[in-house]
C-alpha cells in the first residue's frame, strides 16, 4: 500500500472537538463519566456517524460499542482498533476517545478510497476504562477478555449506589450481544502518550512493547487520638508521624527502583482530622508500578520492611493488597507491524512502556495487541489542560491506517 494513503486529518480534528462537547467544561475539558448522560451523548454520535458511513454497530451487554467493516472474507479472524469515551472528572480532549475517532476515521478514509481488506476490521468503544464512576477500571475490557464476570461487573456501584446494569439501562445501552472475546487476527491501540518523553524528545510516535505491572495496597495506622496540649511527646501514639515516615519510605523506593519504577502514596485520611488532637488513626494508599515482575515483588517486600519498623512507636498496622497487575509484555509481531508502517511513512519513532493502564492490556490475554503513543504537550493528562496538536493527531491517525491494512490483509 502506497505511503502517499492518509486520512482527513481535518475531519478527524474536527469530530475530536465535537465530541469534546459532551461533558464540556469552562476550563476547557471534559467530565464524561461512564453511562453518564453525557456519555450517552458521545455513545449516541458514534452510533450515528458510524451507520451514516454504512457500518453496523452492535452493543454487547456491557455497552461495549463494535463497530464493523466488512472484509473480503468474513471467515478470517478480524483486525481491531479502539479505545474508550469515558473520561475522569475534569479530564481532557483526547485521553481514550482519540484512539476511537482516529479508528473511525480510518474506516472512513478506507470506505472513500474504496480499499477492500481481506479481514473485516473491527472499531470497539469500551465501557468504564478509567474507572473514575465505577471501579475497577477497564471493567468492560475486562469482562470481554475474562477477567471478570458479567455478574460482577453489572453488580458494580457509583458512589450514589447506582449499579452498572441501571446505568446501562437508563442511557439504553444495555446490550444483548454477550460480552466475550471472539478469535482476533491483531489488535491496536491508539492513544495520547499521557507522559512527556515524546514531545521532549521531538519524537514522533511511541510503539509501545510493554505495560508496567501495578500493585495497590489499602493500609491503616492506629495509634490513639489524645489532647494536643495535655499529652507529652515521649507518650504520644501519633499515627500521622508514623504515616509520615511510611510515605517518605514509599518515595524512596520509588527512587531506588528508577527510572521504570514508580511509587505512590496517592491518598490518606487522617482521624479525627482535628488542629488540636494527636492523629489516632491514618487511612492511605501505596501504589507501586514497575515493567518487571521481580522488581515489583522487591518493592512490595520493601513497603513491608518499612511498615514493620512502626512497632517502635506503638502503631497498629493493617495492610491489604487489593489490586495485583501483572507486567504485559506486547505481541512482538504486532510491535513489528507499527514500525514498518512508521519507517514506509518517514515517521520518527521509539519504543515505548507504558505507566497506565489501557483495554489493550486486557486484550492482550486473547489476541496479539500492541499499541501506538503520540505526544500530548508537557505530558500532561488526566487534566483540563490535556492537549495535542492536529500534526500529532493526524499522524497517529495515518499510522494506525497503514498498520491496520497491513495486519488486515495477511491471508489466513
Amino acid at each position: 500500500m502506497s505511503a502517499d494513503l492518509r486520512v482527513n486529518g481535518e475531519r478527524l480534528w474536527q469530530t475530536l472537538h465535537t465530541f469534546a462537547t459532551f461533558g464540556a467544561t469552562p476550563a476547557g475539558g471534559v467530565t464524561r463519566l461512564a453511562l453518564s448522560a453525557e456519555d450517552r451523548q458521545g455513545r449516541d454520535t458514534l452510533r450515528h456517524w458510524a451507520t451514516e458511513a454504512g457500518f453496523h454497530c452492535e452493543i454487547d451487554e456491557i455497552g461495549n460499542q463494535f463497530i464493523r467493516r466488512p472484509g473480503r472474507n468474513p471467515q478470517l479472524a478480524p483486525v481491531m482498533t479502539g479505545s474508550h469515551g469515558d473520561s475522569q472528572p475534569l479530564g481532557g480532549n483526547y485521553d481514550g476517545i482519540y484512539g476511537v475517532l482516529a479508528g473511525l476515521e480510518v474506516l472512513r478514509t478506507l470506505n472513500e478510497r474504496g480499499i477492500e481488506t481481506e479481514r473485516d476490521l473491527l472499531l470497539v468503544n469500551w465501557t468504564n476504562e478509567e474507572g473514575a464512576r465505577f471501579t475497577p477500571a477497564m471493567l468492560a475490557s475486562g469482562v470481554w477478555t475474562g477477567v471478570f464476570s458479567r455478574e460482577y461487573a453489572l453488580a458494580r456501584r457509583d458512589g450514589d449506589g447506582i449499579s452498572v446494569d441501571e446505568a446501562l439501562r437508563a442511557i439504553g445501552y444495555r446490550g444483548t450481544a454477550a460480552a466475550r472475546a471472539i478469535p482476533l487476527h491483531a489488535c491496536f491501540e491508539l492513544h495520547i502518550e499521557q507522559g512527556p518523553i515524546l514531545e521532549e524528545t521531538g519524537t514522533d510516535v511511541g510503539i509501545v512493547r510493554a505495560a508496567m505491572g501495578q500493585r495497590w495496597f489499602e493500609i491503616t495506622l492506629t495509634g490513639f487520638a489524645a489532647h494536643a496540649g495535655t499529652t507529652p511527646m515521649d507518650l504520644r501514639q501519633d499515627a500521622l508521624c508514623g504515616f509520615a515516615e511510611v510515605a517518605l519510605a514509599v518515595e524512596r523506593i520509588g527512587r531506588q527502583f528508577a527510572d521504570d519504577g514508580r511509587a505512590t502514596v496517592g491518598m490518606a485520611q487522617l482521624t479525627p482530622n482535628s488542629r488540636n488532637v494527636v492523629p489516632g488513626r491514618v487511612f492511605f494508599t501505596v501504589e507501586f508500578r514497575h515493567p518487571d515482575a521481580d522488581a515489583l515483588d522487591r518493592m512490595e517486600a520493601a513497603l513491608h520492611a518499612a511498615l514493620a519498623t512502626l512497632g517502635e512507636r506503638r502503631l497498629t498496622v493493617s495492610a491489604g493488597k487489593i489490586f495485583d497487575y501483572a507486567p504485559i509484555a506486547f505481541d512482538q509481531g504486532c510491535v513489528a507491524r507499527i514500525e514498518r508502517a512508521a519507517g514506509a511513512l518517514g515517521l520518527t519513532q521509539r519504543s515505548m512502556v507504558s505507566g497506565a493502564g489501557h483495554d489493550a492490556c486486557y486484550l492482550s490475554r486473547v489476541a496479539p495487541t500492541a499499541m501506538i503513543f503520540i505526544p500530548c504537550e508537557k505530558g500532561i493528562s488526566h487534566n483540563e489542560a490535556e492537549n495535542i496538536l492536529p500534526a500529532w493527531s493526524t499522524n497517529g491517525a495515518d499510522l494506525l491506517l497503514h498498520t491496520l491494512l497491513a495486519a488486515a490483509n495477511e491471508p489466513g
